[in-house]
């Protein structure tokens, strides 16, 4: 590749990315997930489009994973450990059993309604059991979810990517199928070794990142960034599941209070854009449009059992030995909308050379597109009919920053309108012993508060606060936040962090 046509290509990538960029506004407007915008826009470069010719399979499955890796990690990074704490049990079963009953419907519906081989049955009726939790929040950021609702939204989509890779490659492999009971041990074996090495990998991550003082906050989101994408290598190389252990190792490390934590987690979303871009143009670029008439009955007849059967058995008889109720079963049935996962899935079998595997990924991209295009739109409304929407809840800005010589840190801690901890004294704050409030910003002006300066909304604080006592000082900051100054008598402890108080920074 010369200089030339290597300015074209950064030409022709910058410009797409601004196009995609710009394309958010419209999914955001239409309640549409952002991914039919970017799948659009790989067709339109396509063959049958602009007329760009790409048919690598094998380079868009190394890139579509490595852009899941990046989307798990950031999944895990961003999600809250006291929502999904109470819906662990419910996740993991939807994530294992509900995911066998989706599969074994939707294959029976692909096999005796639209005559494919049994084979290619299971292939199809494994790919599409993914759910995407991406595409389901970027339709609901207007209607939020009671915390439990998508606490077992986010735990699902996260826990089932790994059983299902794990299906897909079985189906697709030469040779009979496993049996059966064969199959679930080595399911079984899979995600252990996954999680072991994703919780440990997290952990010691954790533990080096709060104890190692970097010369330069951006190099804190590169570390985690790639300790993350230490623990997907370190499963897979193990034989466990990579991608369970990527989020798993994600979801510790963004709940242990890292230094720099902003800057990371606006790092990590960046990164997960640029990866939904990025694998979605690819996607569409792989499809040719003239060829999915032949197969779009097909996908309408398994997408019609996969969505008013398959999952909703699926929901049932995983919320059976939970007191879901029956509001919140129905909207988690028809909040099973596919996405990155299915599509990328379905490359599978056409790198192993699996018979009719181009009709397989034609079934299941009109299959994703379609019933994105009739649920996305509707679980807004479906949300506000049941009356499952809530005022959103914002957990209290808190950025920290080490103090290594000093053996401290540094707490930046912003009140938005509508928090306790209005009106309340620095005194009433009564921060552990080895923590003070050494600097307030109001309306621009900064100043040192004396113990009866009242806290007033739009404050920013700065806390000081030794090794020791940190994390009891941030607890006491997200109680006050929470409770305002009778925090402790109320029974608050700031455990789960201040509901609808305080706009991240």
């Amino acid at each position: 590749m010369t200089v030339h046509h290597l300015n074209e290509l950064l030409l022709v990538c910058s410009l797409v990315l601004l196009v995609a960029v710009a394309a958010v506004r419209i999914s955001s407007r239409s309640g549409l997930p952002s991914l039919l915008v970017y799948l659009g826009i790989g067709v339109a470069i396509g063959q049958d489009g602009i007329g760009v010719h790409f048919n690598d399979v094998g380079l868009t499955q190394v890139i579509g994973y490595a852009a899941l890796v990046v989307i798990l990690a950031e999944g895990g990074l961003g999600t809250k450990w006291h929502e999904i704490r109470p819906a662990l049990p419910a996740a993991a079963v939807l994530s294992t059993v509900g995911v066998a009953v989706s599969v074994g419907v939707t294959a029976s519906a692909a096999h005796y309604l639209a005559g494919i081989d049994w084979r290619q049955s299971l292939i199809i009726g494994a790919v599409v059991s993914s759910t995407d939790a991406a595409a389901v929040f970027s339709v609901l950021r207007n209607v939020p979810l009671p915390a439990r609702l998508t606490g077992v939204l986010e735990a699902e989509s996260g826990f089932n990517d790994a059983p299902v890779v794990i299906l897909v490659v079985a189906f697709s492999a030469a040779g009979p199928v496993d049996h059966w009971y064969l199959l679930l041990g080595r399911i079984a074996l899979e995600l252990a070794i996954g999680a072991a090495v994703g919780i440990a990998i997290g952990l010691l991550g954790a533990y080096a990142m709060r104890h190692v003082a970097l010369p330069a906050s951006g190099l804190y989101p590169i570390a985690v960034m790639a300790i993350a994408t230490i623990a997907y290598a370190g499963g897979a190389l193990a034989h466990g599941s990579g991608f369970l252990a990527v989020y798993l190792a994600a979801l510790i490390l963004g709940n242990a209070k890292l230094p720099h934590w902003a800057a990371t987690r606006g790092f990590a979303e960046g990164l997960g854009w640029i990866a939904q871009i990025g694998m979605f143009v690819l996607l569409g670029l792989l499809v040719t449009p003239h060829e999915l008439g032949a197969d779009f009955l097909p996908a309408l007849f398994v997408g019609l059992v996969l969505t008013m059967v398959a999952r909703p058995v699926s929901v049932l008889v995983s919320t059976a030995p939970f007191r879901t109720p029956w509001a919140e079963k129905v909207l988690l049935s028809w909040a099973g909308l596919r996405g990155a996962v299915p599509i990328v899935l379905a490359t599978i079998p056409m790198v192993a050379g699996v018979p009719d595997s181009r009709r397989i990924f034609n079934i299941v991209f009109v299959l994703v597109i379609v019933y994105t295009l009739v649920q996305g739109p509707t679980l807004p409304w479906l949300a506000r009919r049941l009356r499952l929407g809530e005022a959103e809840a914002e957990d209290l800005g808190i950025e920290s920053a080490p103090l290594e010589r000093l053996r401290g840190h540094l707490l930046s801690v912003a009140i938005p309108p509508g928090s306790r901890m209005h009106g309340v004294e620095v005194s009433e704050l009564r921060l552990p012993a080895g923590s003070a409030v050494t600097l307030v910003v109001r309306e621009g002006a900064s100043f040192v508060p004396l113990p009866s300066t009242v806290l007033r909304r739009g404050d920013e604080l700065l806390v000081v606060a030794t090794d020791p006592v940190r994390d009891a000082a941030e607890k006491r900051l997200r109680a006050v936040a929470e409770g305002g100054k009778l925090a402790g008598w109320l029974g608050t402890t700031g455990d789960r962090g201040a509901a609808g108080m305080v706009r991240k920074k």
